[in-house]
């Protein structure tokens, strides 16, 4: 994350989104630096508006696709099957740290007879 933040910064100050920028600023900040990651970044940012991308993200919702596509009802909808799926998702969790604390104890009780 922090080379996107380097490239971001490095947008905001009008400089040049380069290889040796991008390794300046992230040297600055601290970070071991990957010269492949460097290279990959840069390479992916070549023919990107940096600008134009930032305003389309802010311009999308947070609440993702559902809200933006299909209205307040489908977004309604989709956060009441979001909470579900995540309370099933509790759910199955606290079983298997029931069998995981099961399985502990047998194996404990088998160690000490």
């Amino acid at each position: 994350m922090e080379y996107v933040y380097a490239a971001l910064i490095l947008n905001e100050t009008g400089a040049e989104i380069n290889e040796d920028n991008v390794t300046a600023v992230l040297e600055g900040a601290g970070v071991d630096v990957e010269e492949s990651r460097v290279k990959a970044l840069v390479a992916a940012l070549e023919d990107v508006d940096i600008e134009e991308a930032i305003e389309t993200a802010a311009a999308v919702p947070a609440a993702g696709g559902a809200a933006a596509a299909g209205g307040a009802a489908d977004a309604d909808e989709a956060d009441a099957d979001d909470d579900e799926d995540a309370d099933e998702a509790d759910a199955a969790e606290e079983e298997d740290d029931d069998e995981d604390e099961e399985a502990d104890g047998e194996g404990l009780g088998n160690l000490f007879g």
